[in-house]
């Protein structure tokens, strides 16, 4: 059989997508043993884990892209998780690092108007996972800060603000929130979670794949398998078990 006679008698695979939108901590989750390579290990015959990482970007510029990536008539269809992991540049301090700061009222406005965004596209708030900044510890980060010549431009107690201000805007718009700053903090060492005070060493990267593991398998565990395990397809005429 021609493969454009089978492509035309065969429905279209799509593979359902997961996105992951974020700033570095969710940009560099695909590397070695990173929390987004785990989950995309995890669901690898049932949704593509789709990385919208985006290094240094802030909710303000976030909610900009967000429209560019998801639209209700091209792709909103098939997404079955939407990950929005913002706030470590949002709470920089403006006084030392403006241009990547943002005002608390104005980060939490913006989450709020980027899931009202996919309610409208039709992501409906069960599919919405919120996931805040995780503590920062500071003096690993003061270190990393003077090596590029600058000052400790984060504290770990402003975070904790706008950690606040994300768990409060889940609250308000039916979301779920992994609330990554106050989990962390449960263990008195949490310094061993981070690599640089800020973003995720292996240990955070594998806190933190089981924390939204532990959400996400509820909401994904239905979804079939695709394609059907290779001792069921009928080796006599294939195309009876894969078209």
């Amino acid at each position: 059989m021609a493969l454009a006679e089978a492509g035309a008698r065969g429905r279209l695979l799509r593979w359902p997508r997961v996105l992951l939108f974020g700033d570095s901590i969710t940009e560099y989750s695909f590397q070695e043993n990173g929390w987004g390579a785990y989950l995309a290990e995890r669901l690898v015959r049932k949704c593509d884990v789709v990385n919208r990482g985006i290094s240094g970007y802030n909710t303000r510029w976030a909610k900009l892209i967000l429209p560019r990536l998801i639209t209700e008539s091209s792709s909103a269809d098939n997404i079955v998780a939407v990950i929005i992991f913002f706030g470590a540049n949002d709470s920089a301090l403006k006084e030392l690092n403006p241009k990547q700061h943002v005002p608390l009222e104005e980060y939490a406005a913006n989450l709020k108007s980027m899931v009202q965004y996919l309610k409208s596209v039709d992501i409906t708030a069960d599919r919405i996972i919120l996931i805040t900044p995780p503590p920062l510890q500071e003096s690993a980060w003061e270190k990393a800060c003077l090596a590029k010549g600058d000052k400790l431009n984060r504290c770990n107690a402003t975070t904790g603000q706008y950690a606040q201000a994300c768990v409060q805007v889940a609250r308000e718009c039916g979301t779920d929130v992994l609330d990554l700053w106050t989990l962390m903090q449960k263990n008195q060492d949490f310094s061993s979670y981070l690599s640089d005070g800020l973003h995720l060493s292996t240990k955070g990267n594998s806190f933190l794949a089981a924390q939204l593991w532990s959400r996400l398998d509820n909401k994904l565990s239905a979804l079939p398998s695709l394609l059907p395990y290779w001792r069921d397809v009928d080796h006599t005429n294939p195309e009876a078990s894969l078209l």
